[in-house]
This record gives structure tokens, sequence and C-alpha cells, in this order.
């Protein structure tokens, strides 16, 4: 079978690699996921892999001087691969090569090999297609497993035996998980017995690698998808059993409570609906952290969680230091989604202060937005007449918060009189006073006693002061 290349948009690049290649005597094959993209109608991928039995590095360097001889070349000896950057375009050069594989490194041993034994060692029969640039087969489609039948079937199976295959390099699993979330492909099941049966053996893949591929299902159109194998294969209580903790559903005095942990998979999905913010996803998967640790049944009142945002919200920063994701500020965007997950629920009723309302302004800030969308996610209820009254509470609590921000303007919130302003009012150098004082005006605007304004904060400031013994 021979693939069209004519028409494709780096034809003219296709050619010169073909005719320097033949120039050295070299042979050369596009592969992995350019060709799945391609034979997918996906749209193009800016990476493109080149495969040469011979030096990848040689004809890199080759191909470089060919389209610019200033152009430079990234070389890689230890791994025998260069890299070069063309337009968008990312092309890597690599030498096709044989594996072998201990038990205790995902890392090979090495050696040079035919193309046929490079799609050996690829991971899935739909990564293992590789195209021909040589002259005397330009476009020729090379399947030696069928890749392409499992694309037209949306199947993940592995070119050798599934076992070995994960064994050998136990990311696969989770490549076999991402693939399936972002392609909506199915594990083919010897495959998926499979990765049950070597999940272990992901204990020696670093969280780092781990958690590229986790957040591609978290960012796939689906993620319970992936999630849901993840959990099904034993890969998510390896990685993430915070999670697995919430699953399950018991039943005291005949009073039960909903399963934390499928409920959390549909808030994901509900959320990926409207955001593609990786963060705010996070947010979805862990708003209900903290509760199994705080679940507990009540005599008379049945099953609560009392706290479990709070406590979820400093879960957040210790599975982010174990997932090794970062600890700036996304981590503390997470924890503090987690945080508020409950709070605009609470004010649906019609005496909710304005206090009440103008704190959560406060503490939202400008992340407000993405709260009320993580709030409705939070809606699993299959009850219609049930959904449309808690979408009707929140379109309840969006306007009355909005009154409130119009009047006193809090959300973006800045003192109006600064720590530097207190010093030259009561000639002081920088100590505690200045932060109680600083406090009590946060507070006394945030519950209505004076307004968001400097001269009132001013005045307010010299009453309190009078209370520390201190005057102007």
């Amino acid at each position: 079978m021979f693939i069209n290349l004519n028409q494709n948009q780096n034809l003219k690049l296709f050619k010169i690699i073909s005719e320097v290649a033949a120039a050295n005597n070299q042979s050369v094959y596009i592969v992995g996921g350019f060709v799945r993209d391609l034979l997918m109608k996906r749209k193009a991928s800016t990476d493109i892999d080149f495969v040469t039995e011979q030096s990848g590095i040689e004809l890199a360097q080759n191909v470089g001087k060919e389209i610019d001889p200033k152009m430079k070349v990234s070389v890689f000896k230890t791994y025998g691969t260069a890299m070069i950057r063309y337009k968008d375009l990312e092309l890597e050069f690599v030498g096709a090569r044989k594996e072998s594989y201990t038990e205790e490194s995902r890392k090979p041993e090495v050696e040079g090999g035919t193309i046929e034994d490079d799609q050996k060692r690829r991971d899935f029969t739909i990564n293992a297609m590789a195209i021909s640039l040589n002259k005397d087969n330009f476009g020729e489609l090379i399947d030696p497993f069928d890749g392409i039948g499992d694309l037209q079937k949306e199947i993940l199976r592995t070119p050798l035996e599934p076992a070995q295959t994960y064994s050998d390099d136990p990311l696969r699993m989770m490549r076999a998980v991402r693939f399936a979330s972002t392609l909506n492909f199915t594990i083919e099941e010897n495959s998926l017995e499979a990765i049950r049966q070597e999940a272990e053996r992901i204990k020696i893949v670093s969280m780092e690698r781990i958690m590229v591929e986790f957040n591609k299902i978290m960012l796939s159109k689906k993620p319970s998808v992936g999630l849901k194998l993840m959990e099904e294969t034993g890969l998510m209580k390896l990685i993430i059993p915070e999670l697995i903790d919430l699953k399950g559903v018991e039943e005291v005095e005949g009073q039960t409570h909903k399963d934390n942990f499928y409920h959390t998979l549909e808030v994901v999905d509900n959320i990926s609906e409207n955001t593609d913010n990786l963060w705010l996803r996070w947010a979805a998967l862990l708003h209900d952290i903290g509760k199994a640790p705080t679940k507990k049944f009540v005599e008379g009142t049945g099953w609560t969680f009392h706290g479990h945002e709070f406590l979820g919200s400093k879960m957040v920063k210790t599975l982010f230091q174990k997932l090794k994701l970062p600890l700036n500020a996304d981590m503390k965007y997470v924890q503090k989604m987690v945080k508020l997950s409950s709070r605009p629920i609470a004010l649906v009723t019609d005496d909710a202060s304005d206090s009440a309302l103008r704190r959560l302004l406060f503490d939202a800030g400008e992340d407000m937005e993405d709260l009320f969308t993580l709030c409705k996610a939070d809606i699993t209820t299959k009850n219609s007449r049930k959904q449309e009254r808690f979408k009707k509470n929140f379109q309840y609590v969006a306007v009355k918060i909005k009154e409130v921000e119009e009047k006193d303007q809090v959300r973006n919130f800045q003192p109006p009189i600064s720590g530097e302003e207190i010093m030259e009012m009561f000639n002081l150098k920088p100590g505690r006073e200045i932060g109680i004082l600083k406090e009590k005006v946060k507070e006394a605007i945030l519950e209505g006693e004076i307004g968001n304004d400097s001269e009132e904060a001013r005045n307010f400031v010299i009453a309190e002061a009078e209370k520390l013994g201190l005057t102007i």
C-alpha cells in the first residue's frame, strides 16, 4: 500500500530528506505518531520522527546542511539521535535499533538494527507503521503488524507479546490508557489483562514521566475514560490511592451515601465540557479528596463529611509533592478551588448576609468565575427537577454577588490604607501593631462596618490604634 504524499504540506521537506539519504547511501522512513495521525486524518503533527538503518546523527547533519548551511542541529550522542527545528516543525532523526531490557530498569540495552527491528520495539501497532522515503518505494506504507487494521477497528494492540511489552517499559501502560482516552480507542483484551498483570512495574518509572501521561489524560475530551481504566487495571491505586479511597458505598441503618469516586469522575467530565484549564480540571479531580478521611455516620443525621474541603485543600500540597507536580501558583490555585468548592451553595438562602458574600468575593478574587464553573460541574444528579433547582440556586447567588461587588468593590480587594501609611501616622517602625491594624481594617470592610474607602479606613485606624495605646 502506498500513501500519496503529493498533497502533503511537508512534501518538499520529505523530498529533500529522500535526496540527502540517497546521496549518502542511507535508508530513511517516517515513523510513529505522524504516520498514525496522517492515516487518521487528524491535525498534522509538528513533531516528525525519521528512522534510518545507518546513522541518524549523520543523516540529520546532512539534511541540516542541505536546508541551510547555518542550521543548528542538536545532537544527543548518548541516545544516537539528532534534532532539527525547521519552521514550526521538530524533526528527530534516529538510527534503527534493537532493544533488550533488564528487570530493574526501563532503560534498554541498544544495538543497531533494521527498520523491522525498530518497528518491533514500538509500543502499539498504530505507532509501529512507517512510510518509506526511499527513492525506489517512496510513499510505501510498511505495516508488519496491521496497524492500519487496528486504526480502523479503533483498538490498541502491542506489536509483540503484551506482558513483555509492558514489563520492558512500564510507561507504555500509561500511554495505552492515554491513547484510549485521547483517541477514544479500546485497549485489546489481552493487552488490558497484561496491564493488570504488570501494573506494579509502574513503580520503576519516574513520577515526572507518569504525570506527563496523566495530564494528557486529564486534558482529553472525556477524562473519565482514562481514569476508569487506571482504576480497573490497578494503576490508580499505585499512583493516586487517595482517589481509590473515595470508592464504595457504605450503609448504616438503611442510610447510604453516593460513591464519591464515580461522582468525582462525572465532575471531571462535566468541567471538561466547559474548560481546557488543566488545573481547574485537577481541582475537579480533587474537590472531594477530603471526604474519605472525614466520613462519619452520625445517629439521627446520617453520613457526614464535615470539614472535607478544608482537609482536602491541605491534602493537595502533599499530593502535588508526591506526584512531582508544580508547587507554585498552580498548586495554590487548586488548593483554593478545593477549599472554596462548597461555599457558594451555602449562600443559597434569602438571609445570606452581605458580609458572607463579601468574604466569598474576597477569598475567590479573580477566580470567582472558575469557582462557579467547578460548582456547576459538581451537579451530577440525574433528577432533572433537582438539577434545574441547583442551577437556579447558582444563578441566584451569582446575582447577589454581582450586587455586592458593584457596591463594595472587594473582589480584587486592596486595603485602602497601607502599612507604610499606618507607620507614618503613628511614627512607628515595622512591628506587630501594623499587622493587627491592617487585619482589623480588612475585617471591618468585609463585615460592612466601614466602606472600602481611604478616609473611613483612616478614621477607623485612629480609633483602633487608641485601644493599643497608640496616638497620632
